[in-house]
């Protein structure tokens, strides 16, 4: 399966809300970037009781950029959070987190950042819902996407055929087709839609590239 997912990275709630209501008509997921200033020194908006006020009919990944996210599983078993994405590199006991997501019926992804190696994903491939790859260092929007990308989806592709795996950093319409090649079948898309004058106009490119 094939999808695109809008990032969203904001300071504030009210940046969440706005952009959510962007691309709402023409996706089903988003992607809420939440960092907490120390895994990652660029500070988002990370309240979970900001949620409830959410009022969309998307479904929500929240991607977790903080440090020992098993510390603040609770937080994030909220409405309309249908994912958690949390980073191995954070991530203390990372079997644990697993446990008691997809006991709340929750799906888990885990992620890589750009400098680690993508055979560390292994021993859990079989028990995730999502292999995350971010291509940037965790931070804002818009930046370049790490030169191996290509090759690290090639292999976590070979070794997992079926998963899905999802790419986030750096992605636009130039690079999208390749990155799909390699092996990512779900896009996490930030500065390539809202920079554009018309999301709907972006999000229909961006496919026109992978369908």
């Amino acid at each position: 399966m094939i999808e695109i997912i809008p990032s969203i990275n904001s300071p504030d709630f009210e940046g969440i809300v706005e952009k959510v209501k962007k691309v709402e008509p023409y996706v089903q997921w988003c992607h809420l970037d939440v960092t907490d200033g120390i895994f990652s020194k660029h500070l988002t908006w990370h309240n979970p009781a900001d949620l409830p006020l959410l009022q969309t009919s998307l479904k929500v990944e929240v991607h977790l950029m903080v440090e020992n996210p098993e510390k603040h599983i609770g937080q994030w078993l909220i409405s309309p959070i249908k994912r958690v994405i949390v980073h191995l590199e954070a991530t203390k006991d990372i079997d644990f987190i697993i446990q008691k997501y997809h006991e709340a019926g929750t799906e888990v992804g885990l992620s890589i950042g750009p400098d680690t190696f993508w055979g560390k994903l292994k021993p859990w491939l079989k028990k995730i819902d999502l292999i995350h790859v971010l291509a940037v260092n965790p931070g804002p929007s818009g930046q370049k996407m790490a030169e191996d990308t290509y090759e690290k989806l090639k292999h976590l592709r070979e070794v997992c055929p079926n998963c899905r795996i999802e790419i986030d950093g750096g992605v636009n319409i130039e690079n999208i087709g390749q990155l799909a090649r390699a092996g990512a079948n779900l896009f996490v898309v930030g500065a390539a839609i809202f920079n554009n004058p018309s999301p709907e106009k972006a999000l229909t490119e961006l496919i026109g590239q992978i369908s």
